[in-house]
């Protein structure tokens, strides 16, 4: 079964970095849209490091030692170019020694309201039996997700477990992605809105979380 855990059901400070990232006037400040992204990476980051297995080890102070109890192996953490990259700096800033993967995925639209999502480029270290966070700010229909997910295991083989992360999703893009992934998957998310627009942009959502961090795109 694929959990999914919703970080917004609960009363915390990333509330405040979910009102600030959809608010039309904040927002646009696109440094600070970018900052928010990547607080509440580190926030999911902090969670997600919970679901990971540890052990002792013994370490020597000035004074003694002691034994604490440290992270067996680290996770890699994959992206989805561009939106993805704040997200992605924020989980990295607490799996410091993590390693990473990128896949570079864009939609080539057939008409106005009718699109294909191709995956064009990824690059990733070994993932047999590793712990996999893939993160993308929105996930709207799903499948530039589930096309990153299934290319990076395709490639580079079955990670121990999946944590799919994303800042907002819809409720259908979450039943899409459960539908279609392994039992070794974990979704977290901020918010799950209930609607999408017919070119799969979330509503209420935020927007283009890729032009907010970075500018525009031709």
């Amino acid at each position: 079964m694929v959990e999914v855990i919703n970080l917004g059901e609960q009363n915390s400070i990333f509330n405040q970095y979910i009102m600030e990232i959809r608010n039309v006037e904040i927002q646009k400040d696109s440094m600070r849209f970018r900052r928010n992204i990547e607080r509440m990476g580190e926030i999911f980051a902090y969670e997600i490091s919970k679901r990971l297995d540890y052990s002792p080890e013994l370490i020597t102070t000035p004074l003694g030692q002691c034994d604490i109890n440290l992270v067996e192996k680290q996770p890699v953490i994959a992206t989805v170019l561009r939106a993805g990259l704040p997200l992605h700096y924020g989980l990295l800033n607490y799996f410091d020694r993590a390693d990473n993967a990128f896949v570079s995925a864009y939609r080539m639209h057939i008409a106005p309201d009718d699109f294909e999502v191709k995956v064009e480029y990824i690059s990733s270290p070994d993932l047999q039996e590793r712990t996999l966070i893939l993160c993308d700010p929105m996930l709207a229909s799903g499948q530039s997700m589930l096309l990153s997910y299934e290319a990076l295991l395709e490639a580079y083989g079955n990670p121990k477990h999946v944590h799919i992360v994303s800042v907002i999703s819809s409720s259908e893009g979450i039943q899409h992605v459960k539908k279609h992934v392994k039992s070794n998957v974990t979704i977290w998310t901020g918010a799950i809105d209930s609607e999408m627009t017919a070119q799969s942009y979330i509503v209420p959502g935020l927007g283009d979380a890729g032009d907010l961090a970075f500018g525009k795109k031709e």
